[in-house]
């Protein structure tokens, strides 16, 4: 590390603390706290989280490119067999929860359910490696789970929500919409709390999605730091430690691959809703 941590609370808040870049009172630069960072606003960007976003992002879009350029009709490969029963589940999910009719929604639920696994994927490295080598560069702060930023996790949630938007427009129109949130679910002559009830319905489902998310993600990497503090008990607790870590890692292994398929289903739930019109 840049500067290393003095005790057990500077270590955690250190872990949690994203490399930052924004506007301080000396110009524009790197972040070197917690407080500095938030003091920054909003302009501020978390340059972490968007590099492994961006880069688990490319691995995923090189993968499955590569996969469907060297498809065979013969005998195929581990990497085809595993690309082809993941689009095959996608698309028996979205089948199973999508009535509607459009190309888009199957392209999204792969790209969010591999996409959010990737980056929760992330989770199960071991917390000081590449903190530790982001250090020895002369990086102060580094986090590698992009799905524990809640910049990220909103970032996602509010882009489906805008879809959903989109999708009750085209599908219902404007009036059709509109009726939704005025006139359900009781009588016309109570569309003021209609729209008041519709409407935090409507906007708990970005926060909804994305908190939950975060939460779980957040979570799962608050356990694997107090479990690393504990290589520093000694060998009785390191050892105690280590098989604590293992276990963890291996239960974590569902949590990531649940929260992926959450995400991943309630948009498709949230975007057949959008396309259906209530009676």
């Amino acid at each position: 590390m840049a500067a290393a941590p003095e005790s057990s609370a500077e270590y955690i808040k250190h872990h949690l603390t994203n490399l930052t870049f924004g506007h301080t009172e000396h110009g524009w630069g790197f972040a070197h706290s917690a407080a500095e960072a938030a003091e920054m606003g909003f302009w501020s960007i978390n340059v972490d989280s968007m590099l492994f976003s961006f880069v688990l992002g490319a691995l995923f879009l090189w993968g499955f490119r590569k996969a469907a350029k060297t498809a065979t009709a013969g005998v195929p490969g581990a990497w085809q067999n595993f690309v082809e029963w993941v689009v095959e589940f996608i698309d028996e999910s979205v089948r199973g929860s999508f009535t509607g009719k459009s190309a888009l929604v199957a392209p999204l639920a792969l790209t969010i359910f591999i996409w959010i696994f990737l980056m929760n994927l992330m989770d199960l490295i071991p917390v000081d490696w590449l903190p530790w080598v982001a250090g020895a560069l002369g990086v102060g702060h580094l986090k590698v789970v992009a799905s524990t930023d809640p910049n990220v996790t909103f970032g996602m949630s509010l882009t489906v929500f805008a879809l959903v938007l989109y999708y009750s427009f085209k599908f219902k129109g404007a009036g059709g919409f509109f009726g939704e949130l005025a006139f359900q679910p009781f009588p016309k002559f109570l569309a003021p709390l209609n729209l008041i009830l519709e409407g935090v319905t409507l906007i708990a489902k970005p926060v909804s999605l994305s908190l939950r998310l975060f939460g779980n993600m957040y979570a799962g990497e608050m356990i694997f730091i107090l479990i690393a503090l504990m290589y520093g008990g000694g060998l009785l607790l390191g050892t105690f430690g280590g098989l604590l870590q293992l276990g963890w890692a291996i239960f974590h292994i569902l949590i990531i691959t649940l929260q992926a398929f959450i995400f991943m289903t309630l948009t498709i739930v949230y975007l057949d809703m959008a396309s259906q019109e209530h009676h």
